[in-house]
């Protein structure tokens, strides 16, 4: 079996099982193995009924002495059980899995884990699994893989799959030279993937996830390296001056440019009229003021007699770009000609936005990806920017090249990183980073609570609402899954319809959604037709609703401070007074303190340095990654002293051997290859 095989190949799994693996992104042996798990778990000591704590995940050893009981409530199918250890009686339910009937009989011995409730009707739990003693013996003198899920695909199903891939699949030729992998303390290839999936203690998982982060970080800084010895070879073609209008606008402005965004617009200027070509990034705080920069940008390019495109993740946000510069534009009088392009176009739409495009009766085009559809033609393309996204990638600053000759690139980004790790991530482009905040900007409310405080919570919100606000609430899962403790959209959306009064209209939103649905739910939002959005972090790149004054984060452990940071900044974009409320659902008092930071501080690279500084091998598993610049297995806060050491050898390996072709290096050059094929654009994508 190779790894490049499709999943197929694995026994058992046929076209249907193949299909739900691909929602995954499972579609080859190579996909699956790198499908790594999301945490493990470690089937703790199992302990008697009565010493159980109510809410918490148990593991109890009971003899049935029921038979099993199925019963109906309209849809829903119910099985029963009960079963004691002597002292404690508890009830085990299980909805629609009716086929467990014939697995448990009166006077069975098995151990269940699950989490146990005590309440009016006794003790019970709900959904547990289960085991023979003996196994679950077994199983607690290792930890297991829980890997993420969608229907049709369980982790069980992904387990056994990912073993027998492992005993059938070709040995992985070792490509790192032996001289770097002794001075990094690294693991062989082939036992890190194994022990990743199935580690037999957490001093072994460590050891295996070092050698996965670092190869993860080395080839992406590798390939960095090489497109940015590209480009510093290209001259400018477009050399463009500071024009009328952009100064125009900046005087009459309402309000003065911050020193930051004055520096900032000044190194652009400076690219734009220097003779190299311009691919630069500017960081910024949601709310920095990045947006009127990139607008003078264009202004500059257009008025010089050229095109400029801008470019948005989502069509709601492009729209919304699209009708706040054409506000600008007929309040200050600019003549710019201006095109909004997003897939939701007719054909007849398209055809015609195409024909001004390709003739430059438009100067100015604003549009998601369908700006680099084949049919598009530009005329003198002079300036790419990309609003919202950490990469911008190859294959699509490819695809401008292809229509034109080369433009600008500047990238916008809201995600704070820390300096010393965005010249790593970001080598190939100069940075700027907007530090300051205009003075005239509400400041968010923050707190840190419990589970406990969600009845006052909703109160909250609905006094909000009642006010003509709206709210969001952030949950990390889209459904309920498999072993793991955590709040999803789904569900919590009929929570909240149920704590809610009827008239207040609540739905969801969420990636795994079709794109035309995503896009009418966020418009929705934005008219002010749903007034709270249950959504996971998909809103983390998101628009602007100045209406929506609360952001309440289920959960907010299991995300990084700056990931945090940057859901606060979806509320605060108005007038109103916004509030920000992250509940932290582990009953850990020390994850409440690492929280409380950001009831301190609203500056999101302060924060961005606290999460560096904090991050730890303890966090390696169940706290997300920050942001969109989402590599497989490696974190840039966790893993930061990882980062820096593959930098470091990456440096060095080029500085002797720039095309890797020494005999030591040869095996990593092919390997650099498949990767800038296939995960280096995937990543940029």
């Amino acid at each position: 079996m190779q790894e490049t095989d499709l999943i197929q190949a694995c026994k058992g799994i046929g076209e249907k099982t193949a299909q739900d693996f691909s929602r995954l992104g499972i579609q080859t042996v190579g996909d699956l193995l790198r499908h790594y798990p999301s945490r493990y778990d470690s089937y703790g000591t199992v302990i008697p009924i009565e010493a159980a704590e109510s809410g918490k995940i148990a593991a109890i050893k009971v003899t049935l002495t029921s038979a099993p009981q199925m019963k109906r409530a309209g849809r829903l199918s119910i099985l029963t059980v009960t079963g004691s250890d002597g002292a404690g009686r508890v009830q085990l339910t299980w909805f629609h899995m009716p086929y467990l009937r014939n697995t448990f009989r009166k006077g069975d011995c098995k151990v269940f884990r699950g989490r146990l409730m005590r309440g009016r009707f006794g003790i019970t739990m709900e959904q547990p699994q289960f085991f023979t003693p003996e196994v679950y013996e077994q199983m607690g003198e290792s930890l297991q893989p829980v890997y993420t899920t969608t229907g049709g695909v369980t982790g069980k199903l992904i387990a056994r799959v990912v073993a027998q891939a492992l005993d059938e699949v070709d040995l992985h030729k070792e490509y790192l030279p032996p001289k770097l992998r002794e001075q990094q303390g690294l693991a062989e290839w082939n036992y890190a993937i194994r022990t990743i999936h199935f580690p037999k203690n957490e001093e072994e998982l460590l050891f295996a996830r070092k050698r996965l982060v670092f190869d993860e970080f080395l080839l992406f800084i590798l390939a960095i390296r090489r497109l940015k010895e590209r480009k510093e070879e290209k001259p400018n073609l477009f050399p463009i001056g500071e024009g009328r209008w952009a100064d125009r606008l900046l005087e009459t402005l309402p309000y003065r440019l911050t020193g930051a965004q004055q520096r900032v617009l000044s190194e652009i200027r400076k690219d734009l009229s220097g003779p190299r070509l311009m691919n630069r990034l500017v960081q910024g705080d949601v709310g920095s003021g990045k947006t009127i920069l990139a607008l003078l940008a264009l202004l500059d390019v257009v008025e010089s007699g050229y095109q400029g495109a801008l470019m948005a993740p989502t069509e709601v946000l492009a729209r919304q770009h699209y009708e706040s510069i054409m506000e600008l534009f007929s309040t200050y009088g600019i003549s710019c000609r201006t095109a909004l392009l997003t897939g939701s176009h007719t054909a007849a739409e398209k055809r015609k936005i195409y024909e001004q495009m390709a003739a430059h009766e438009v100067d100015l085009i604003i549009g998601t990806h369908a700006l680099i559809q084949d049919k598009v033609v530009y005329d003198r393309l002079a300036l790419v920017i990309t609003d919202e996204q950490h990469r911008f990638g190859v294959r699509q600053r490819e695809t401008f090249t292809k229509k034109g000759e080369e433009p600008h690139i500047l990238v916008m980004s809201a995600t704070p990183i820390p300096r010393t790790l965005a010249i790593i991530l970001y080598g190939d482009l100069d940075i700027s980073v907007i530090d300051e905040l205009p003075s005239n900007r509400l400041t968010i409310r923050n707190c840190v609570v419990d589970t406990s405080f969600r009845p006052k919570a909703y109160e909250f919100i609905r006094k909000e609402i009642q006010a003509g606000r709206q709210a969001y609430v952030i949950c990390p899962m889209v459904e309920e899954s498999e072993g793991i403790d955590a709040e999803n959209v789904v569900d919590y959306t009929e929570k909240l319809r149920e704590a809610l009064p009827p008239a207040i209209r609540i739905e969801y939103l969420h990636g795994k959604m079709r794109p035309a649905e995503k896009t009418s739910r966020m418009e929705q939002f934005l008219a002010g037709g749903i007034q709270v959005l249950v959504s996971t972090t998909v809103v983390e790149v998101g628009v602007n609703v100045p209406n929506a004054t609360v952001m309440m984060i289920e959960n907010a452990e299991r995300f990084g401070l700056a990931q945090l940071h940057q859901l606060r900044g979806r509320v605060g974009r108005g007038k109103y007074q916004s509030y920000c409320i992250f509940v932290d659902g582990s009953g850990d008092s020390t994850k409440n303190k690492r929280l409380d930071i950001l009831n301190h501080s609203n500056d999101g690279f302060k924060i961005a340095s606290e999460d560096l500084r904090l991050r730890g091998p303890g966090d390696v598993f169940g706290i997300r990654q920050s942001g969109n610049l989402e590599f497989s297995i490696g974190d840039v806060f966790t893993d930061s002293r990882i980062l820096q050491d593959a930098a470091e050898a990456a440096d060095a390996i080029l500085s002797r051997d720039p095309e890797l072709m020494q005999p030591e290096n040869r095996l990593l050059g092919e390997q650099l290859s498949r990767y800038q094929k296939e995960s280096f654009e995937r990543l940029y994508l």
